[in-house]
Parts: structure tokens; sequence; C-alpha cells
């Protein structure tokens, strides 16, 4: 059971006033990748970086850049998960003082509809919003970081149409072939990391809503996911806890490697989307990373999840041990676009059973403007999972859901990104759930409106991590 409810009348705007109150509507602009023997190129706005060269900023303007630069390295992800060093920004800066603030955030305005026996349409929107704030301490780093989602009221029902998908309750029964709604509080943490020896540095982070080291770069915030629309249906094998109501994280890392340790709340949210359930530190997982080359981040993460999840027939809560692999990788452009491309590969062994999920997803972006998406997904999923009855107890099945689409973007106002897009989709089961889903392969398309912040192209962290004055 839960231990603690937090109200959200007493928490909204918590932690998320530096980030999301005070964030300029123009931001710090796209900037060409740097090298230790190269310059940053010029600061200029997203727009004119695609058009024509600019002069040298004020000598003010450049240091509010390269404070930016050097409080928000490109690597920095979702939690503590490192993403490639060669990554785009999307986000909105302005300096407050000796604070360094910066906003992110994505929203879609969309329709959704799959085919079959188990399809649904629905309209409605997929979003969140994010706000950090950085500045230097006792020599080191502090940061606060807030992120939030209105999907609790702007996705009815149990969450939207996305067949396949599994994980959480609604109503008191299993959620299948839908995405459950983004909790209104995503993320309430702060952080802090100094040097500890050499090239060295130590990091602590947590929170009453925060993600442990636990799997890749959370989907809402991995470049190759940005445009699409939709949750992986494996999301709850790779990187379910990035909504984790109690969190606490210790970390060394040096300038290509970083090893953490967490101890959290593993319990899944339960159906109040707007409150935050605080419970027992009773889950622990570890997680490495590596970054060989500027372009390619590798994890591998492990981790014991107590009462993750609730049982069949109110029995007992579910302990999950989950172990993952990823590799993403990501290659720059010159007219500011962007490929990136994730594979991933998770375990859930619960009980007497476990299964596996693979994932490989990628998106090609040019001129930070048109953009094609695809996933392709394997998943072993039980008839628990899918909501399945009259079969074998323990009986899993094998499905697969593959996805393709195309965003064009608009040009930035106000250093925001507009754009219109289409989905398509299909999800295949094996031949013993052809009568519950009305066919082996069920199609499914999306057509939606987005909103995202323009690209700034953030310079790698020098050896050694952050840079601090």
């Amino acid at each position: 059971m839960y231990a603690t409810r937090v109200s959200c009348s007493r928490l909204i705007g918590l932690f998320l006033v530096a980030g999301l109150v005070a964030v300029p509507t123009s931001p710090v602009g796209a900037q060409a990748p740097t090298t230790t023997n190269q310059p940053a190129a010029p600061t200029t706005t997203a727009d004119q970086h695609q058009h024509q060269p600019q002069a040298q900023p004020p000598a003010d303007h450049a240091q509010h850049g390269g404070d930016a630069m050097a409080m928000f390295p490109a690597r920095e992800a979702s939690g503590t998960a490192w993403l490639p060093d060669e990554s785009a920004m999307y986000g909105l800066h302005r300096p407050i003082g000796s604070w360094q603030v910066m906003g992110h955030g994505a929203a879609f305005a969309q329709f959704l509809y799959d085919a079959g026996d188990r399809g649904q349409d629905q309209f409605g929107s997929i979003n969140w919003l994010m706000g950090m704030a950085y500045r230097n301490v006792a020599g080191g780093r502090f940061g606060l970081r807030g992120m939030v989602s209105f999907e609790p009221w702007t996705v009815r029902g149990c969450g939207y149409p996305d067949l396949l998908a599994s994980g959480e309750r609604c109503d008191g029964e299993p959620i299948h072939d839908q995405q459950h709604q983004h909790d209104l509080f995503m993320e309430l943490a702060a952080q802090y990391d100094r040097p500890l020896t050499g090239a060295v540095r130590w990091q602590v982070y947590g929170g009453p809503v925060g993600e442990p080291a636990l799997g890749p770069v959370a989907y809402p915030h991995r470049i190759s996911a940005m445009p699409n629309l939709l949750a992986p249906i494996s999301h709850h094998w790779l990187d379910a806890t990035h909504i984790t109501f109690g969190v606490a994280t210790a970390a060394v890392y040096g300038s290509r490697w970083k090893a953490e340790a967490s101890a959290f709340n593993g319990r899944e949210p339960d159906e109040e989307r707007t409150d935050i359930d605080l419970a027992a530190f009773d889950s622990v997982s570890g997680r490495v990373s590596f970054l060989p080359t500027p372009h390619l981040a590798l994890q591998v993460s492990a981790g014991r999840l107590t009462e993750a999840e609730p049982a069949e027939h109110d029995e007992a809560r579910v302990d999950v041990t989950r172990i993952t692999a990823s590799a993403t990788y990501h290659r720059a452009r010159q007219d500011g676009g962007i490929w990136a491309t994730t594979a991933a590969w998770g375990r859930n062994a619960e009980g007497d059973h476990a299964t596996n999920a693979l994932l490989v997803e990628t998106n090609l972006t040019l001129a930070d403007r048109d953009t094609w998406f695809g996933r392709f997904e394997v998943v072993g999923k039980t008839a628990h999972d899918l909501d399945v009855h009259d079969v074998a107890d323990g009986e899993t099945f094998t499905v697969a859901k593959l996805q393709a689409g195309y965003t064009r973007y608009l040009a930035a106002w106000k250093g925001l990104k507009p754009g219109f897009g289409v989905s398509a989709s299909a999800g295949i089961v094996p031949s013993s759930l052809e009568s519950v889903y009305g066919g082996r392969v069920n199609e499914g398309f999306g057509v939606f409106f987005t909103v995202r912040p323009a690209v700034m192209r953030m310079a790698a962290p020098a050896p050694g991590g952050p840079h601090v004055h």
C-alpha cells in the first residue's frame, strides 16, 4: 500500500518556478558542434542558423551562451541517464542572476485510430513540459528540475489508443491496448555534482518524483523517439520507472563513463494521476554507461523493483527484476538536423516467469524541418498483460508492432517549432490471438499537430564533466 499521498494543490509549481515561468520567448540558437580544436560558432537564432551567417554577438551574450553550454551538457537527458555527446538540444534558455534556466517540452493534438476488435479511436493531447535551473554552488553545480504533464485532463478514459501497449491499471483492471496518461508530476528533483579527483566527478540526484538509474533514456527525452507521439509497447520493459515517486541516486563519472546506483520506491503510480504516491525506498538499481565516441552512448542496468505491479485477483503485489541494455547513435548534420537511432533490450522476471522486449527506433531530421521516424518492437506479453482470458496460466504471447511517420515542421516562432504529422502502424499478434484482435495484423494511423522548442546545438562537455567557474 502507498504510505503517503501529497495533493497537487500544495505542490503544483514547486521546483518549476525557475524553469517553467521564467523562460523567455527567444532561445539561445542553434550552434554547430564544437571540438577541442575548433572554437564554438557564434550564437544565433534557429532560423538565422539555417539561412545566413551572423556577426559575432556582444561579449555578454556570448558569455551567457557559454554558461548555458557548461551548465546543460548535451549528453544529460532524463534523470541521470546519458545520450551521446553529439546530441541536439531542443529548448528555450535565459540567465536569471546566477542561475542558468532552460525549458523543454513537447505537445501533440492528435486523432488516433486502431483497427480490429480491440481497436479504438480518440481525439486528445499528449504533452509534457520541463524546466531546469542550474548554478554554481560550493565548487560544484547545483540544479532543480521539474516536469509536468496535463494528460490527466487532455487524454480521456484509461489512456490513448496504442494497440498492444500494456501496463498499470484503470478502474481496477489491467490497462491493455492503450497507453495510460502520464501523471501530472513527472519530475520534482534536485541534483548536485562536483570534482572528486582528477577528471572524476561525483553526483547526487533525487526528489519526491524522479527517475532511478535503470534503463535507457526515457522515451519522452530520446531524440530517436522525439517526433513519435506513441509510447513504445516495450515501455514497461525498458523505461517505465521514469516517473518514480521517491528516488535517491549517487554516481561517479569521468569524461566517457559513469557508474551509479539508486534506492527508490519501485511501485507503479496508482490510478489517481494528480497526486504523489510516496512509499518506502525498498527497491534498488544500478547502471553503467559508456560513451566510446561522441556519436554513441551505451548502457547496461539492472534493478529489483519491490511490489512493482498489482497481481491478478487482488493478490499480493508482484516484485520485478528488470535488466536492460541499450545503444544510442547520433549523427549531427550541418543543416541543423540529426539522425538518431536507439536499439534496446529489456527483460522482466516476475515470480516463475520472465519476458523479453526488443526495440529499434530511428528518426532522420533535415534542417530542423522534415522528420521521418520509425520504430519496430517485439515483446513477450503474458495473458495478464494483454487481459486475455480462457488461456493457460502464465501463457506468454510474442507480439510485435511496426510504426512509421513523417512530421513537417514550420518556421520557428518565438523559439517554438510548430508542425503537422502523420503516422501509420501495424500491430502483429500470433495466430492464437487472432480471434481476440480480429486479425493477425491490425492497422492504425494518427494525424497530429505538434509544438516543440527549436533546436539548440550544445557543445560536448570538457573532459571530466561540466565546467564550473
